[in-house]
């Protein structure tokens, strides 16, 4: 069986590959162009490189494959509204869904966020029943994952297409080549990081998401969505949890819900000024005083989703860091 995993070389999708070469599927990795591959260095892995919003490109990625696994994504979270991010997002998965049918795949499972859904707090957290709500934030990254997965879930209900949903928290492991979400370990450990808010979030070991996405090409239900987290943990412990493993102090300040709000607004006031991207946004600002806390338990039973402790996530992304020359 092979298996297309678009965005292949990502925090995701190298711990996606990395899976599914450990149950013996044959894979191809589309990347883009230009991109160095590093985390996917002396992997048998079959490297097609093309544009995701290039629809010849993506089918003739997809030509022979029997499943799709579409991690690709723009992330970019600044400048907040941004017009390649929406087409990356939206038009690239239209491109995804319309080869997958034309290539009669057994089943395309498009990568989506937590926070397409309702986040909630730690007595009340957040499932997939739960609607939309971080379209406050005015972000097109998260407007744009929303959007494509209803226009998924469309394709489903009116075209037959036979796709999965799922959708990660935030996820820690190795291979976080740019940093992403490994960026708030090396803050903590280089002692960037001066405090923490009164917000939180679902915090997800790569490797459980990966095992789960795996299992989701034969597990799980068409048009459905699949909430993948772990640990609902408020900033002050997860730096607390980071401290502990990684024998370090953590921050102790708190930052007021006003300041930090506010800090946010002078740092964005400052960026249009200078064309630089700011330390701190006011999107994200707002989205740091909110406890985006999910319930994973949907996942766990239909997709037998692993719990592996954070702290061993943390860990393990730490030493991956550690060994390929980023704590400095």
């Amino acid at each position: 069986m092979k298996v297309l995993v678009t965005g292949a070389d990502g925090l995701l999708g190298t711990n996606i590959v990395r899976e599914l070469l450990r149950r013996n599927f044959n894979i191809r990795a589309f990347l883009q162009p230009g991109r160095e591959v590093n985390t996917l260095e002396n992997l048998p892995v079959e490297k097609v490189f093309g544009d995701l919003l290039n629809s010849e490109d993506v089918n003739k990625a997809a030509n022979s494959c029997d499943y799709i696994i579409h991690t690709a994504a723009n992330t970019s979270i600044w400048p907040a509204r941004s017009e390649i991010v929406r087409k990356v997002n939206i038009e690239g998965t239209l491109n995804v869904i319309r080869t997958s049918l034309q290539n009669k795949v057994k089943r395309l499972i498009y990568i989506g966020t937590a926070n397409s859904f309702g986040f909630g707090t730690k007595n009340d957290p957040g499932d997939e029943t739960k609607p939309f709500k971080a379209n406050k934030y005015g972000l097109d990254y998260i407007d744009s994952k929303y959007e494509a997965q209803q226009i998924v879930l469309n394709y489903v209900n009116k075209h037959g297409l036979n796709a999965i949903i799922l959708n990660p928290t935030f996820m820690i492991g190795p291979y976080d080549s740019k940093p992403g979400s490994g960026a708030l370990i090396l803050g903590l450990y280089n002692g960037k990081v001066p405090g923490y808010t009164k917000g939180g979030r679902n915090f997800l070991y790569v490797k459980d998401a990966a095992f789960a996405i795996c299992n989701a090409l034969d597990r799980g239900k068409i048009g459905e969505c699949y909430i993948l987290g772990n640990e609902n943990l408020t900033y002050g412990e997860f730096n607390c949890l980071v401290g502990k493993q990684l024998d370090i102090k953590s921050p102790k300040l708190f930052i007021p819900k006003l300041f930090i709000l506010l800090f946010g607004l002078i740092s964005q006031f400052i960026s249009l000024i200078t064309g630089k991207a700011p330390n701190l946004s006011y999107p994200m600002a707002r989205i740091s005083v909110d406890t985006h806390f999910f319930n994973p338990e949907k996942a766990r039973r239909e997709l037998g989703l692993p719990q592996t402790p954070v702290s061993e996530a943390i860990i393990e992304a730490f030493e991956w860091f550690k060994a390929n020359n980023y704590l400095k």
